[in-house]
């Protein structure tokens, strides 16, 4: 097969080593091989680029292993192509398998121009996509702080998620406070509704007639301070992501245009999609790469598997949950599909 780079190195990234294989071709078709392992530490990672300086080998390729592959790439960047391949087609041969072999291996591909990059958004986009990733990761752990709260209550026989749609909104937050600060008339209790609620005092009225006792105080307490924590870093992470998004205004602008999609909704595809699509041919590439289209395994004419592929998990949660959204409308064109 031709060589179309003479010069380049497969990594194989671990939590604690990498280890590098440089692959040298020289005209006479002569190839030198030369694998070492480094300590993925800083002063590891600057000995590997140095090492690779020493031969001017400026190709090198790695598998997106976890998220040990960021911190060899930040150290590697402007060494040349930093190429971070996608896992499946760089797997090594049944029987062969060694960190040296895998960073071997690696290597040759990239050497016959056998690799293909993963999707690798840029530095301001990456760094909108770890913001945007973890105030997900908050809003789960606010619901299920909710959730606890609930099963609380309900140990104590108080019945307010029977009535109310919203545990922990400005009335029942205020019914509850009410409890741990020792009131247990119900009626008082209930008279604590505000606005629609206050349709509904003789139901809470019944619903509040439980008992706390002295641990379930101390769980209740617990559960709200977390919540008010959860609330706070959640507004302080929201302030760190409208710092980094008057770049991408005109992006944001036309995407919230699009039925359902709010402006955090934007923000999330934006942060996992990149601010233009020319990455992606047609939308069923974008389908595929998002795993939110059916996978295609048909074997002597007989479809064996439509499992769809695994995806970008956190692009595909919020197609799926605009997807719920606009199902049930029926004002536009995309609740047909």
């Amino acid at each position: 097969m031709p060589v179309l780079d003479s010069r380049c190195c497969g990594l194989d990234v671990h939590t604690e080593t990498v280890v590098a294989c440089r692959l040298l071709t020289f005209p006479n078709g002569r190839i030198d091989t030369h694998i070492r392992t480094f300590s993925t530490m800083t002063r590891g990672l600057l000995e590997l680029k140095q090492w690779l300086q020493e031969e001017q080998v400026s190709q090198v390729a790695m598998e997106s292993t976890g998220v040990f592959w960021g911190p060899v790439f930040k150290v590697l960047a402007g060494q040349g192509e930093i190429l971070v391949v996608k896992a499946q087609p760089a797997k090594q041969v049944p029987g062969r398998k060694t960190d040296a072999k895998d960073s071997e291996w690696r290597a040759d591909l990239w050497r016959h121009g056998l690799l293909q990059a993963s999707f690798m958004p840029p530095k301001a986009i990456r760094e909108l996509r770890d913001l945007m990733r973890a105030r997900s990761n908050l809003v789960q752990e606010r619901a299920r702080q909710i959730n606890r709260v609930q099963k609380v209550l309900e140990t104590a026989n108080i019945k307010l998620a029977s009535v109310v749609t919203d545990i922990l909104g400005k009335s029942s937050r205020q019914m509850i406070e009410a409890l741990l600060d020792g009131q247990t008339d119900p009626i008082a209790l209930a008279q604590l509704a505000r606005s629609r609620l206050r349709s509904k005092i003789g139901q809470l009225s019944l619903a509040l007639e439980g008992h706390l006792d002295d641990h379930h105080i101390l769980l209740l307490r617990q559960l709200l301070a977390h919540r008010d924590l959860l609330n706070a870093q959640m507004a302080e992470l929201e302030q760190a992501v409208e710092t980094r998004l008057p770049p991408f205004q005109a992006r944001l602008n036309l995407l919230v245009t699009l039925p359902a999609i709010s402006r955090t909704s934007a923000s999330m595809m934006l942060s996992e999609i990149g601010e233009t699509m020319a990455l992606f041919p047609t939308a069923a590439h974008l389908a595929s790469w998002a795993g939110v289209c059916p996978g295609n395994a048909i074997s002597a004419g007989k479809r064996t598997s439509g499992k769809p592929t695994k995806g970008h998990k956190a692009d595909r949660a919020v197609l799926c949950e605009l997807a719920w959204v606009i199902s049930p409308m029926s004002s536009n064109s995309l609740s047909a599909q």
